[in-house]
């Protein structure tokens, strides 16, 4: 029989310019193939993340989101990418749609080449112990001296440590060798947590906030991420926790410049005591689209 193939298409996630921000295949039709072979197929894009949407109706459609180290339940760059490719094909139409995922479903806002997710607070955890953020900061390479506030674990399907740190500190720490639970106990999470989230807030102009992140994932084979919708999602719960962001107020993500791919993040948070709603958005641009080949299973 003929080689099987699936149409994709690649893009360029929380991007001020087309290559630039964080890769994203979506590959179309996928739906019947199993585990392996997904795995199989986000292993030869090899990017931080491959997503494989099934379209329900012109509003909604399913995703499935793996790394080259396996399934994640929820992802930021491959939610906003993922829309927009599908709008683009014309598979979805509309400026809101929703995105069901492992879990549940995501809100998502098209404004041309603005995509925007929204989502509701999972995991928050803290402030963790000093002795945890001592084994993390020598993991990367970083001092004590460097630390600038409270570390907590916070995530909306995905969880992170957010470490807070000085501003030259960023740039000086290394990736880590060892994944989060390896380098110390932390509290159970109901979400996966293998993320670590080294950030400097940098200054404030009116209601917005500018940070400055580099995000680690040794353990689902990212050792660095250009651009993480996820994790700048839990770093609004963590910053609101610490008092830096109140209800209305928005965050400014630069990220990925050390790795060649510099990104924007921008988030905002919705309160009433606690955080109830994340919004995290960036562009996204065109760069690819082809055929890729079914995987067999052989060897």
């Amino acid at each position: 029989m003929p080689d099987a193939f699936l149409e994709y298409d690649v893009v360029d996630v929380f991007a001020q310019h087309p290559f630039a921000g964080n890769q994203l295949a979506v590959v179309h039709g996928a739906g019947e193939l199993d585990d392996a072979a997904l795995l199989t197929l986000a292993r030869e894009f090899n990017f931080s993340e491959t997503a494989f949407p099934t379209v329900l109706d012109e509003g909604r459609y399913r995703t499935r989101i793996f790394t080259p180290g396996g399934e994640v339940p929820f992802a930021g760059h491959p939610t906003l990418g993922t829309a927009w490719v599908l709008r683009d094909r014309g598979a979805i139409t509309g400026p809101a749609v929703v995105q069901e995922c492992a879990v549940g479903e995501v809100d998502v806002r098209l404004e041309g080449d603005r995509v925007e997710l929204s989502a509701s607070p999972r995991d928050l955890a803290g402030p963790l112990g000093d002795g945890f953020v001592a084994q993390l900061v020598e993991e990367l390479g970083l001092d004590l001296e460097d630390v600038a506030g409270e570390t907590w674990l916070a995530g909306v399907g995905l969880t992170f440590v957010h470490l807070p740190v000085r501003e030259e500190a960023v740039g000086r720490a290394r990736a880590p060798r060892r994944s989060v639970r390896e380098i110390a106990d932390l509290p159970q999470t109901g979400d996966p947590l293998d993320g670590i989230n080294l950030h400097a807030v940098l200054e404030r102009s009116g209601d917005e906030v500018q940070v400055h992140s580099r995000v680690f994932v040794p353990g689902l084979s990212v050792s660095e991420d250009p651009a993480t919708g996820s994790a700048a999602a839990g770093l609004g719960m963590a910053l609101q926790a610490r008092a830096v962001l109140g209800d209305g107020d928005r965050y400014r993500i630069s990220q990925g410049a050390e790795i060649g791919r510099p990104s924007v993040l921008e988030g905002r948070i919705d309160v009433d005591e606690r955080v109830t709603r994340v919004h995290v958005a960036g562009a996204v641009h065109a760069i690819a689209s082809g055929r890729v080949r079914v995987p067999t299973g052989e060897a």
